[in-house]
């Protein structure tokens, strides 16, 4: 990563005179493509300019990291190459397919978005920001990161990342007041480059994700270091306290025949129960039957999980149920089933279930694939 240095002052005079100093402004735009040129990472959204394509990566992104979408993106794209496709599929195979991403209603608005495009738009999505926002599940900044990407509208994207930067190069303490965000958003719009507000915002959102990191800045080899009004972290908003809490699963598993094509097949099938559709978190996805008592003998414990979900780190114990023991030790909460490990690989699962159904090695990471089983009591 080559070290990227502005000319002194450039930044600090431009903050002082926006509108005046459009040499400033060019220069900015300048440095920072061209260290984006040389610097960004290889993500498959980046190889397209199909909005749809954009759209999905954009949903996926949110709160999710980059290494845990790519693969997800792939799987999806090839499952649903179009938003016509998207629009005819059962919500149900959509969160099958992004079980693991987490915050579901992403996948479900994205379903009803692409119905809107499909039956409504004659399966033509909007090509400017503010038509994009009509769509379900739309906001500013996925619009303007759709838009500006696929269609080059000059409007700019304003996420997490490029707050952080523009409130430190601005050396503006970020504390969550509408005043502060308001600032951003209007340097933000001042910034962007009009020729090409695609590459530049995803310059900025870049810089933001690799450089200007929230804790530990990489201030040397930044390309607005030189005008940068903070060099190294800001005042920020306090982060919410992460809260611990002990939590009980059933993995309760038998050999089934399945007789409906008349020739016995035997295999292997989970039970599962799905949670109530009135659910606030993960409605209708599949899950592993709840346990009475999260405290479980150790003669009977399959593994421990740590899973986080939004602020709450669960320390998840797994118990071997038989099946005559399941209505004895688990809380019925919703349909259960008892489900073929083969189709169960392919429901909308909690990312929970899916986790703890790939560790112990009843759904594999590929088709037919099956890993190893933990050791008893293996924290995963």
């Amino acid at each position: 990563m080559r070290l990227c240095r502005l000319r002194r002052g450039l930044l600090g005079s431009f903050l002082g005179r926006r509108s005046r100093d459009q040499e400033s402004v060019a220069k900015l735009r300048r440095e920072l493509l061209a260290w984006y040129a040389e610097n960004r990472r290889d993500l498959p959204w980046r190889q397209t300019w199909d909005p749809y394509a954009i759209w999905v990566s954009e949903i996926m992104l949110q709160q999710t990291r980059v290494a845990v979408v790519v693969e997800r993106y792939r799987a999806f794209l090839s499952k649903f190459p179009t938003v016509g496709l998207l629009a005819e599929a059962p919500v149900e195979d959509v969160l099958a397919l992004w079980s693991g991403l987490g915050y579901y209603r992403r996948a479900r608005m994205l379903h009803q978005a692409a119905q809107v495009v499909a039956h409504e738009l004659e399966g033509e999505m909007p090509t400017t920001a503010e038509g994009l926002r009509a769509l379900p599940g739309i906001g500013a900044y996925t619009a303007a990161a759709i838009a500006s990407i696929a269609h080059g509208e000059a409007v700019a994207v304003v996420d997490g990342n490029v707050e952080r930067v523009l409130c430190r190069v601005a050396g503006w303490d970020h504390d969550g007041q509408i005043e502060v965000k308001r600032r951003i958003q209007s340097l933000a719009a001042e910034l962007v480059d009009p020729a090409q507000p695609g590459d530049f915002n995803q310059a900025m959102m870049e810089l933001g994700a690799i450089v200007c990191l929230p804790r530990n800045p990489q201030c040397l080899v930044c390309p607005l270091n030189v005008d940068c009004k903070t060099r190294g972290e800001h005042k920020t908003e306090p982060r919410a306290q992460m809260v611990s809490r002990d939590a009980g699963y059933a993995l309760a598993v038998r050999t089934g025949v399945r007789s409906d094509d008349g020739l016995g097949e035997i295999s292997e099938e989970v039970l599962l129960e799905r949670r109530a559709a009135r659910e606030t978190v993960m409605p209708g996805l599949w899950e592993l039957p709840t346990l009475r008592d999260v405290n479980v003998p150790e003669s009977d414990l399959r593994m421990t999980v740590r899973h986080a979900i939004m602020q709450v780190n669960y320390t998840v114990r797994i118990r071997a149920v038989g099946e005559g023991d399941v209505g004895l030790l688990t809380v019925a909460c919703g349909e259960r089933r008892w489900v073929a490990l083969s189709e169960a690989a392919g429901m909308a699962l909690t990312g929970l279930a899916r986790k703890v159904l790939t560790r112990a090695g009843l759904v594999g990471v590929g088709e037919g694939e099956r890993i190893p089983q933990p050791r008893l009591q293996e924290v995963v």
